[in-house]
């Protein structure tokens, strides 16, 4: 199977990656479901739980509320979305961004995910190929769209996304896919412990919390994935990201007293380094000669 997939990839490179776009496309369609629901989700098992720990009744069982129940619906009218009205991109274009029942305005973060996502599968694909590495560097990827979106808005890294990805990159180690399984134990261990120290150094200087535990399990998510060598030049991207882009909205207008999450800058910089980390490695060590 594998090497008749690697023989259409080489007959018919172009296929493949207008494939890589669509099933891109389709998935940012459902990264928009879980970026959405997943917190709701999150805060309504911590409600049973705090409930249950405080001895308070529980509440009267809500409706069934997961991933793929309910159907999605028309945040204003709740007019079901029909299958035509969710094709990715085109439909919003077709509609307008606007609502077919009540009119009113579809959020364009809609088909910018999707686009997003299927930009990144793209790239993930040109670069390693219709190959068992180019499937998981897209399911990364999709973790990493998720996990930067939910913590941009709720200044969250949920657990679950965060874990299980962390033992699905030792399980890529395990088969040599973007390192080995030592290099990908340890970079586990010190992606955690290098953010903890920070961590708590901050917190014995100031008093105040710098970041929060999702950080910790973001970054030892990447080294899972690409090895312990990669944590500096992760850590150096992330906080050039951070400076930059945080600087951008501080100068648009964000507020400075609301905080801005780092999630999203450890994933650009994980995402950057799994693409091209041993390119800008080398370059970087050439510099540094010169």
């Amino acid at each position: 199977m594998t090497d008749d997939l690697m023989l259409l990839a080489t007959e018919f490179p172009l296929l493949i990656l207008i494939c890589s776009l669509i099933l891109g496309l389709l998935v940012g369609s459902f990264l928009n479901v879980v970026v959405h629901r997943l917190p709701i989700m999150l805060q309504r098992e911590w409600q049973l739980q705090a409930n249950d720990i405080l001895g308070q009744p529980q509440p009267v069982p809500a409706p069934v509320y997961n991933l793929v129940v309910p159907t999605s619906r028309c945040p204003h009218c709740e007019h079901k979305i029909r299958s035509w009205e969710n094709i990715p991109v085109l439909s919003y274009a077709v509609l307008r961004g606007k609502c077919s029942a009540c009119q009113n305005p579809i959020s364009l973060r809609y088909p910018l995910i999707e686009l997003l996502t299927g930009l990144l599968t793209l790239c993930v694909i040109y670069t390693f190929g219709a190959t068992l590495a180019g499937l998981a560097a897209c399911c990364l990827t999709w973790a990493l769209i998720a996990l930067s979106i939910i913590d941009y808005d709720h200044q969250l890294l949920p657990d679950d996304i965060t874990l299980p990805f962390l033992w699905l990159g030792l399980i890529a180690s395990a088969f040599g896919l973007f390192s080995n399984l030592t290099a990908a134990v340890w970079g586990a261990i010190a992606g955690y412990l290098v953010f903890w120290c920070v961590y708590q150094a901050f917190k014995f200087f100031t008093g105040r919390e710098g970041m929060g535990y999702g950080d910790f399990k973001l970054l030892a998510m990447l080294g899972a994935w690409l090895g312990w060598q990669s944590l500096p030049l992760i850590i150096i991207l992330s906080s050039f990201a951070g400076a930059l882009i945080g600087g951008a909205l501080i100068l648009f207008g964000r507020d400075k007293a609301q905080p801005i999450p780092f999630g999203p800058y450890l994933a650009i910089a994980g995402w950057v380094a799994l693409l091209w980390g041993d390119i800008l490695t080398e370059s970087y060590l050439q510099f540094l000669s010169l």
